[in-house]
């Protein structure tokens, strides 16, 4: 069964508490919480603060993807809410060794390590730091803009990651952002992914609770 991740994005962070907390009520499986500085991708949202406030208001599994350009940095202010998943990105890091320490230490807190990368990033790029990955996030957009048209090649890079995961025996999820609906899910889940975050498809349903239940029957049908 695929697992659902509405993004935090686009909606407003004065009203972000209550929007997580209908989506909770509404069967999402996480909150995928879009952390950006303003610098990695020209966006800037959701504070270390604003992330904790909502960590002490809902029980939903938070999903927190740090799009900044100093992960090392910062990440320790939001693994104070307690993320169930937190992931940084293959090009935040012009040490790669620097990045092996970071999904280190984020394993070593007891927290799911998840690497992301671009559209134009090679799967061989990120292949060496697999081995130490709970979760292997496919960007399927530009990263850092709501509402962009999903790339279909997405579905060539899932594909490959799945097959490594099953050569190596691997365990490490495939989650997929960028531009997911109910036109493409299926494919999604076919290629190997195991969750889905949706940002503005999520967002502009009128009934939270029905769109999402539409999304999980369509997959559990697709195959």
């Amino acid at each position: 069964m695929i697992k659902i991740a509405p993004s935090t994005n686009p909606e407003k962070e004065e009203d972000l508490v209550q929007y997580v907390k209908l989506l909770e009520e509404s069967g999402a499986d996480y909150m995928h919480c879009d952390v950006m500085d303003g610098s990695f991708v020209p966006a800037k949202c959701l504070s270390s603060e604003k992330l904790f406030e909502v960590s002490q208001n809902s029980t939903i599994a938070l999903d927190v993807h740090l799009m900044v350009s100093n992960p090392l940095q910062i990440w320790e202010e939001y693994y104070k809410s307690k993320p169930t998943i937190l992931t940084v990105h293959y090009e935040s890091f012009e040490s790669k060794n620097n990045l092996f320490y970071m999904l280190s230490q984020i394993k070593n807190k007891g927290i799911l390590a998840g690497i992301s990368f671009k559209p134009d990033t090679k799967i061989e790029e990120i292949e060496p730091f697999l081995p130490l990955c709970d979760l292997v996030l496919v960007m399927s957009v530009e990263p850092g803009k709501s509402g962009q048209k999903f790339i279909e090649n997405s579905l060539v890079k899932i594909a490959e990651l799945n097959g490594i995961r099953l050569q190596n025996k691997y365990n490490f999820l495939i989650e997929v952002d960028g531009g997911v609906d109910h036109t493409n899910v299926q494919k999604i889940y076919q290629a190997g992914a195991d969750i889905v975050v949706m940002g503005s498809a999520v967002y502009k349903a009128e009934n939270k609770k029905v769109f999402i239940n539409k999304i999980k029957h369509l997959v559990t049908n697709s195959k």
